[in-house]
C-alpha cells in the first residue's frame, strides 16, 4: 500500500526547478536510456529563446510532483496551447468539430516537447505512483482551466501503459527509423540492401556529394558562423513548409552555449561557402534528425545531410537508431522502416470523447495496416527482414 502523500505543483518557468532537480529524474547523457529532448538544457533553450512562451502558444504550466517534505519525485512538460501548431499530431479536425457546436477547443494542455516530433518520456522520474500522480494532476488542472482536454504525444512504451491505465485514448501515427541491424559500418548497411538499392544508393550519394565538401560539426567544433549559416537554411525551409519559423536565431545560440555536446551539425561546402545543413540531436541510444534547409538546389543533397550522413554518424557513435523526424515514406528506400507512434487524449467533452474514441479505433487498424505493407517494402534482402 502507497501511503506517501503528493503534492502537485504547477511551473510556469522551468527555471523555478532548475537544472540539477529537473536532470535529477532521468538518466545521464552517458546512459543508454538518456532523451535530450527531456534535458533541463533543451526545455530551458526553448523558454529562455521566447519560443516555447505565451506569446507563441505555447504557455509552459509543467507539472512536478513532490513529497511531503517537498523533495520533487517526478515531472512533466506541459504547456498551454492556443491553437494546434507545432505538435506534428494533427487535432484540427477535433477542434473544428467542437468548435462548430458552440464551444471552445482552445485552451487545450500538450504534454510534449514543443517542435519536436520525438518518441520518449513525458512523465519523468523513477516513481511510477508520482508518475500516475502527474497524470491525474494534468486531468484536475484540465477541469480548474476549463480547458478541451490534455494531449501527451510520442510517448514511450513505459507513459503509453500509464496514460492507457488512467483512461487515455490511445492514438497511433507512424514514422521512418533507421534501425542498426548489427551494422558496424555505412559498408556494412550497403551489404545488407538488395542488389538493385545499393546501386541506387551509391548513385544518390555520389551525385549529392559532387564538387561538395561535407563536415559533421559537434562539441566546440560549433562556431556562431555555423549557426548563421545554419539558421538561413532553416528559415528557408520553414517559411516554405508553414510560413514561419517555430525556432528564433536566440534559441540555437542557447542549444551552442548549453547543449553542443548533445549536438550534431552536418553542413555542405560548395567552393568553401556553406550551401545546406541538416541538426540532429545525440541521444544515448538514438540519432534524432531535427531540421534542414539549403540555399542551393543539388540533386539528392537532402538526402545525404538528412538521411545517409546521419546513418554514418550513427553507426560511427555506437548508436541503435536513427529518428528522421516525421513523415516521408520516401525515406523507406534509403534504410529507414516503418515505425508505429503513440499519444494519449483525454477529452473533456463527452460527446467529442465518444466521436474520436470511435475515430480512433478505425484510425489505429489503418495505421498498423499501413505499416505492416510498407514493413515488406524495405530495400533489405530477405533474410535482413
Amino acid at each position: 500500500m502507497n501511503d506517501v502523500t503528493y503534492n502537485a505543483r504547477i511551473i510556469t518557468d522551468i527555471a523555478q526547478v532548475g537544472q540539477t532537480a529537473w536532470n535529477g529524474l532521468q538518466p545521464a547523457p552517458s546512459s543508454r536510456d538518456y532523451h535530450p529532448f527531456t534535458d533541463y538544457q533543451f526545455l530551458h533553450a526553448l523558454e529562455q529563446s521566447g519560443c516555447a512562451q505565451p506569446e507563441t502558444g505555447w504557455s509552459p504550466c509543467h507539472i512536478a510532483i513532490e513529497d511531503a517534505g517537498g523533495i520533487l519525485l517526478a515531472a512533466a512538460p506541459l504547456y498551454a496551447k492556443s491553437h494546434s501548431q507545432g505538435e506534428y499530431v494533427f487535432d484540427h479536425g477535433w477542434a473544428d468539430a467542437l468548435e462548430r457546436a458552440g464551444l471552445p477547443y482552445y485552451p487545450k494542455f500538450q504534454c510534449a516537447v514543443p517542435f519536436t516530433p520525438a518518441n520518449g518520456p513525458r512523465l519523468i522520474g523513477n516513481d511510477i505512483n508520482a508518475r500516475r500522480a502527474l497524470i491525474s494532476a494534468t486531468v484536475q488542472l484540465c477541469g480548474a482551466q476549463e480547458a478541451s482536454g490534455v494531449h501527451a504525444t510520442f510517448l514511450n512504451d513505459d507513459d503509453r501503459a500509464l496514460f492507457d491505465e488512467a483512461g487515455f485514448l490511445m492514438r497511433q501515427d507512424r514514422q521512418f527509423h533507421f534501425i542498426n541491424q548489427g551494422f558496424e559500418n555505412f559498408d556494412d548497411f550497403l551489404a545488407a540492401l538488395t542488389s538493385r538499392k545499393r546501386k541506387n544508393l551509391r548513385k544518390e550519394r555520389a551525385k549529392a556529394q559532387d564538387g561538395v565538401t561535407i563536415k559533421r560539426l559537434r562539441g566546440d567544433d560549433l562556431k556562431p558562423e555555423h549557426w548563421d549559416a545554419f539558421y538561413q537554411f532553416y528559415l528557408d525551409t520553414s517559411q516554405r513548409k508553414w510560413g514561419r519559423p517555430y525556432l528564433n536565431r536566440a534559441f540555437f545560440d542557447l542549444i551552442n552555449q548549453t547543449f553542443a555536446t548533445q549536438t550534431l551539425l552536418v553542413l555542405a561546402y560548395e567552393g568553401g561557402t556553406p550551401i545546406a545543413g541538416a541538426l540532429n540531436f545525440i541521444g544515448g541510444d538514438t540519432l534524432y534528425g531535427r531540421h534542414w534547409g539549403a540555399l542551393v538546389h543539388k540533386p539528392f543533397l537532402h538526402f545525404e545531410l538528412c538521411y545517409y550522413q546521419a546513418i554514418d554518424a550513427a553507426l560511427e557513435l555506437g548508436l541503435s537508431r536513427v529518428e528522421a523526424g516525421a513523415q516521408g515514406e520516401h525515406k523507406l528506400a534509403r534504410g529507414y522502416e516503418p515505425v508505429v507512434t503513440h499519444s494519449a487524449h483525454y477529452l473533456a467533452h463527452p460527446g467529442l470523447r465518444d466521436a474520436v474514441d470511435n475515430y480512433l479505433k478505425r484510425e489505429r487498424r489503418a495505421v498498423e495496416y499501413d505499416a505492416a505493407v510498407l514493413a515488406n517494402h524495405t530495400p533489405f534482402k530477405a533474410d535482413m527482414t
